[in-house]
């Protein structure tokens, strides 16, 4: 209007071209493409390194990380326990502890279970038939076997019952010192020994805490087993913030109340009781060797089963965000400086219009450089990555 309102003859004529130019300068394809095309990118790209990213709210929030809780059984460790000890009060035989306690496990799906089964067969034990088996959440299990009523649990399920513990607590202490996850075995209202199994820890599980830790983030592990053991793992691993003694219900509460702290929280977890807390968390890091529960509630998979892949995870998303930014950044300028060159602010100077032409070369190459850089994604690797 200005243009053909004071503009020189022929004044529609130039207003035409003015106002077709503008319009081309003024197509935000690189402002539409700028982040769709980063983050498609960037979800591709986790894919090639074993990260399987849900979405693109999960990509742009892993980047406010601040907090990655760990679980401990089969995601700092390997989830697959061995039977260490076996130790039994005087008046009890150990192999008569041990078939007891294993009877009663074998009707339990827990892996700590599978190991002391698999601790009584191999030492040739027969092992009876359990009936009235009842699971006790965060607490233990408890089952009839030979006419015997059968307990088998941490020192929480003992008190409750109102059974002594008769001196093995110290005993119990010393193996959960020793990183072992103890368990207490009571015969018929009567304590009769000590089983402990262990769980070793993932050859790279202390490199990728060391390098979240490294990357600025708190590490916190969390896990239903005593405050000793969890502890004494928690030193193998480099983690000083540990929440022990968490009932699987209680996860969910817990990553709350982090989030309660204003920190942002990732989870890391494997089985169905982590499913809770994995929604719970702002992105849910699922171990791809879990359950089928814990990825469906994850944002973000971990395919290899490794904590090297939260690390991936977390630096792809970084450096994602920051080619989002670059794009936005330079389709704005493109725009800033396009317009008002456009509108002919130039021609009362210079006597410089720009052609329709000129400006559709102009608008084409914003779109091209904010596709090469989104594609520019595709050649960083991990082990070139910087936090």
């Amino acid at each position: 209007m200005v243009w053909y309102t004071f503009g020189p003859e022929p004044r529609l004529a130039y207003a035409m071209i003015i106002a077709v130019t503008t319009l081309i300068i003024a197509c935000p394809c690189a402002l539409g493409m700028a982040t769709p095309m980063s983050l498609t990118t960037g979800v591709g790209l986790g894919a090639l390194n074993g990260v399987l990213i849900r979405g693109g709210d999960a990509l742009q929030t892993a980047q406010h990380l601040d907090t990655i809780i760990l679980d401990k059984t089969g995601t700092i460790t390997h989830g697959q326990p061995a039977l260490t000890d076996v130790v039994v009060r005087p008046s009890f035989a150990e192999a008569q502890v041990l078939r007891l306690a294993a009877a009663v496990e074998r009707s339990s799906e827990h892996p700590l279970a599978a190991a002391i089964v698999e601790g009584a067969q191999a030492r040739g034990l027969a092992l009876g038939e359990a009936t009235a088996f009842a699971a006790i959440p965060g607490h233990g299990v408890e089952a009839t076997v030979e006419g015997r009523q059968v307990l088998l649990g941490n020192a929480k399920l003992m008190r409750d019952r109102g059974i002594a513990l008769e001196g093995l607590d110290r005993q119990a202490a010393a193996l959960a010192d020793d990183g072992k996850t103890p368990m207490y075995v009571a015969i018929d209202g009567n304590i009769g020994g000590i089983v402990a199994v262990a769980d070793t820890i993932k050859e790279d599980s202390r490199a990728a805490i060391e390098t979240l830790q490294g990357m600025g983030l708190e590490v916190v592990m969390i896990t239903g087993d005593n405050e000793r053991t969890g502890r004494a793992v928690g030193r193998k691993v480099g983690i000083a913030r540990v929440l022990a003694e968490v009932l699987p219900q209680d996860k969910a509460f817990n990553v709350q109340r982090l989030q309660l702290e204003r920190k942002v929280v990732g989870m890391v977890g494997d089985g169905i009781n982590d499913a809770p807390a994995l929604a719970q968390a702002d992105v849910g890091f699922a171990i791809g060797t879990g359950t089928d529960v814990a990825i469906a509630a994850s944002d973000i998979t971990l395919i290899k089963g490794s904590l090297r892949g939260v690390t991936t995870a977390i630096r792809i998303s970084r450096v994602t965000m920051r080619n989002v930014y670059q794009n936005l950044t330079g389709a704005f300028i493109y725009n800033v400086l396009g317009l008002p060159i456009a509108l002919g602010v130039l021609y009362p100077f210079f006597g410089i219009l720009l052609s329709p032409l000129l400006a559709a070369l102009a608008m084409s190459f914003s779109s091209v450089t904010v596709i090469g850089n989104a594609n520019r994604l595709k050649r960083w690797k991990p082990e070139k990555a910087r936090a």
